[in-house]
């Protein structure tokens, strides 16, 4: 669009030719955009400062006018930088699209258009503020190509993504250095490529913030900062500000002694929370707590706590505004309850996430000499890469880095992920007929055909009980199932969609995958025999199984209700009915639940591993679920009965369970039919409460306490570090710990 005159029009309204212009302008606005995303507004209103949907900016710029400073469309697909100055008055560029560069830069500088459209190659060259030489320095670097003809990278953002692996992967600055050096050979017609890690950082330090160093007494008496800027002694205690450094005699500088004998490090807070707003990236997370937080009353957020509604009290001017951020209290020197009331959730103010990264800060000293530098330039330099990487695409970071239980993607009904290498076995014929009956047992696609064999049953024997007729249908149902639908295919009644019935109907063949691990439902699972030489324990699974419980085999009215299943895993095999429609099976051993099972005074759950299910095989026998139905247990033995083992049951990492009324695992089935017939124990679900209601506390004293460890220290020699079911075994995750700084979600475009 060479001819831009449009944006001058004043009768807008109803106008052909501008609508037809400003038609043409959004088009080549969305030309490299996905339809539906956000683009920065034009108007004269919003000037480039806020995003907006196309129906939006469109509506904006008819009644609001188009920005007349506005003719170098660098916010909308144009290059920002241009050597040429006839191109730059024409408003004529060429672009090289890779990441968000450019709107890392406007967005960490917090450039708008308005201040830099009309701008001419003289105003460039002559002198200008240091900001903005930061801002031009970066968009030459941002549109200069890395080689000659490289469409996917520009100088600024190759050197973006090398420092950015190197600061997640702690390389050293000389491997930095020999890297650079070696690529430097590569690239030699590249004038400006980066020969060293220091004139690397050179490129993209504009991108980070800074910090100070202030001069501090060495006794911690105060700091040289304000009024005491100019002194060079101590108020209180005297001592000298700088060290007493002895001339030599052919030392004439004047500068030998200004060495000071204390040095503090600042970083300023508040332009760290000013970036955080203007970034589009992070902008909506500042306003979270406001806007998206659940307000039910219960404690979920310190925002919740009885702390914060009293400073949003005390200041209700700074709490009306949603991007209000008071800082958190991280310990009361009070009873704990009353602590969480008054500061919220203890994980929201906890230390140990602070006490953890001082072993990173350790990490970056490259120099003994100076490690408080630096530590200092390696957490600058940590800080920019975690923010820039943000706008990089097709690279792992902090923000986007896969969790430690990382399930995959959900293809073909598999639902996990497994470990391992996969080893081919065939499944001999009572597997077979245990893993096809419980798949054919768990479909809904199947429900219409297990009701068409129920309701047939009941015709075909009416006097039967129905303790014998769920038996006979459970043990029969798979063979009258492929015979049913063969008949529907040889009389031309079966729909498009019972392809899918006819292969689950043939059932699935004998020749499996099979694995050592599998990674399901956030919990990484491991059989039984890879974890023999452990001291770790991955191998307990646990079921909700919806059972039908008769009193006899004449009872006409059986009792259907969940009963849970605890079993330790064996095999984890993967069944192939065809190409597109596969299961993942564990097959476990399971306690039997009248004589291995029980609950203590203490209302803990005990399995004895002694009384298991289907100890001589059959087919009628289930000791296989879906993957996708297993929960984690791990089992603790009693130290007062070695034969019983206490269950333990593990919750997924990184779940948080915001209302308990939402099902977060709609997609799981966690409940399953088990053709299970166990018969009445006279067993009732009971509400455990973890609260002792009615009954007085005791206070211990020392005597009592030491009376008590000696017992457990005697009672401790009782595991042995052979007991793979010991008190010290833990579940196992030898994935990478959660970084201190990880953060990582979209946000809008938020004022300063």
């Amino acid at each position: 669009m060479d001819d831009r005159s449009w944006i001058f029009i004043e009768d807008r309204v109803n106008n052909p030719y501008f609508e037809k212009c400003l038609s043409d302008f959004l088009k080549f606005a969305y030309k490299k955009k996905e339809v539906g995303s956000r683009i920065y507004c034009p108007c004269r209103r919003c000037k480039n400062s806020e995003r907006r949907k196309e129906e939006t900016v469109r509506a904006h710029v008819t009644m609001k006018g188009f920005l007349t400073t506005y003719t170098n469309w660098i916010y909308h697909g144009e290059d920002p930088w241009d050597f040429n100055q006839e191109n730059m008055n024409n408003g004529v560029f060429r672009r090289i699209e890779n990441d968000d560069m450019n709107e890392l830069i406007h967005e960490t500088l917090g450039r708008t258009l308005e201040e830099n459209s009309n701008i001419n190659l003289e105003e460039l060259r002559g002198a200008c503020d240091e900001e903005t030489n930061k801002f031009f320095k970066l968009l030459k670097h941002a549109e200069t190509e890395l080689y000659p003809g490289c469409k996917n990278f520009t100088l600024l953002s190759f050197v973006i993504k090398l420092l950015h692996v190197k600061s997640l992967c702690r390389w050293s600055n000389n491997s930095m250095t020999i890297l650079l050096e070696l690529l430097k050979e590569v690239f030699p017609e590249n004038e400006l490529f980066p020969s060293s890690y220091r004139d690397a950082w050179k490129i993209v330090k504009d991108l980070g913030l800074s910090y100070h160093k202030i001069h501090a007494c060495p006794n911690d008496c105060l700091i040289y900062w304000k009024e005491t800027e100019h002194e060079t002694f101590c108020r209180k205690c005297g001592t000298p500000r700088y060290k007493q450094i002895v001339k030599q005699s052919d030392d004439s500088s004047e500068q030998a002694n200004k060495v000071p004998a204390k040095l503090v490090r600042y970083f300023p807070l508040k332009p760290r929370l000013q970036r955080l707003f203007m970034s589009s990236k992070t902008a909506s997370l500042m306003r979270w707590h406001e806007e998206e937080r659940i307000k039910d009353g219960k404690l979920r957020h310190p925002a919740d706590s009885l702390a914060w509604k009293h400073f949003n009290d005390r200041h209700p001017s700074f709490a009306s505004d949603p991007r209000n951020v008071p800082n958190i209290m991280e310990h009361l020197l009070v009873h704990l309850p009353e602590e969480a009331k008054l500061g919220g959730p203890f994980q929201f103010r906890s230390m140990y996430p602070i006490e953890r990264y001082l072993c990173t800060l350790k990490n970056y000293v490259r120099s003994r000499s100076h490690p408080e530098g630096s530590i200092a330039e390696g957490y600058l330099a940590e800080e920019c890469m975690t923010f820039c990487s943000m706008y990089l695409d097709n690279i792992e970071s902090k923000l986007n880095r896969p969790p430690r239980n990382y399930e995959g993607e959900y293809l073909n009904r598999q639902i996990g992920r497994p470990l391992g290498k996969e080893e081919v076995i065939y499944l001999d014929d009572v597997s077979w007929v245990q893993a096809h009956r419980y798949v054919l047992g768990n479909l809904e696609t199947v429900d219409p055909f297990r009701r068409d064999h129920k309701h047939l049953l009941k015709l075909e024997k009416p006097r039967m009980s129905n303790y014998e007729r769920e038996k006979i249908h459970s043990e029969t149902f798979y063979k009258w199932f492929k015979k049913h639908v063969a008949d529907l295919e040889k009389s031309n009644s079966c729909h498009d969609y019972y392809k899918e019935i006819a292969y689950l109907a043939a059932g699935p063949d004998k020749w499996v995958k099979s694995y050592s691990g599998y990674i399901v439902n956030g919990f990484r699972f491991h059989i039984k025999k890879r974890e023999m030489r452990r001291k770790t324990q991955n191998s307990g699974v646990f079921v909700n199984a919806s059972a039908n419980s008769f009193a006899s085999t004449k009872d006409k009215n059986p009792i259907s209700g969940i009963l849970e299943y605890y079993g330790v895993l064996v095999d984890i095999v993967e069944l192939r009915y065809s190409n597109d429609i596969k299961f993942v099976m564990f097959k476990c051993d399971w306690v039997d639940n009248v004589t291995g099972m029980k609950q203590d005074e203490h209302n803990f759950t005990l399995v004895n591993f002694d009384h298991i299910l289907y100890k001589q095989n059959t087919k009628n026998d289930e000791p296989f679920i879906l993957a996708s139905q297993a929960q984690q247990a791990w089992y603790v033995r009693d130290a007062l009965e070695p034969e019983w083992n206490i269950v333990v049951k593990m919750t997924p990492r990184d779940l948080f369970i915001i209302d308990p009324e939402i099902n977060i695992c709609e997609d799981i089935q966690d409940e399953h039919s088990a053709w299970q017939h166990v018969n009445n124990n006279n067993s009732e679900d009971s509400n455990v409460s973890w609260v002792r209601e009615g009954v007085d506390g005791v206070i211990l004293d020392a005597q009592t306490t030491k009376s008590k460890a000696h017992v457990a220290e005697v009672d401790d020699g009782f595991f042995s570090d052979e007991d793979n079911l010991g008190i010290d075994n833990l579940i196992d995750d030898t994935s990478d710990d959660d970084d201190f700084f990880d953060k990582a979600q979209q946000g809008d475009k938020a004022d300063d």
